[in-house]
């Protein structure tokens, strides 16, 4: 269960860097932004190349880290099931 619970943590603070780094790319002019992105930039950058690589920006719009995302969020809700489901078997 602990393994679990840090799994999910992990999930939720790195779901908020990505929502994060979104944000600061609309404010892109912004020095301030402009740092908070180069700060965020190595630690999203190798997952969301990933959805990049299969989603190309669309009129200028970068969809893969919404699909980024919803594959976090689809992950964190399967581990939920598997855990619960899992602890009822040994009981």
């Amino acid at each position: 269960m602990f393994l679990t619970t840090v799994i999910l943590n992990f999930i939720q603070i790195y779901t908020l860097l990505i929502f994060i780094r979104i944000l600061l790319t609309w404010f892109q002019t912004a020095g301030w932004a402009y740092q908070g992105i180069s700060f965020l930039s190595p630690i999203t950058d190798p997952y969301l190349n990933l959805f990049r690589s299969l989603i190309p920006p669309l009129g200028g719009i970068d969809f893969s880290p919404w699909l980024a995302i919803i594959v976090l969020q689809v992950v964190g809700q399967l581990l939920v099931q598997v855990v619960s489901r899992g602890a009822y078997s040994f009981g």
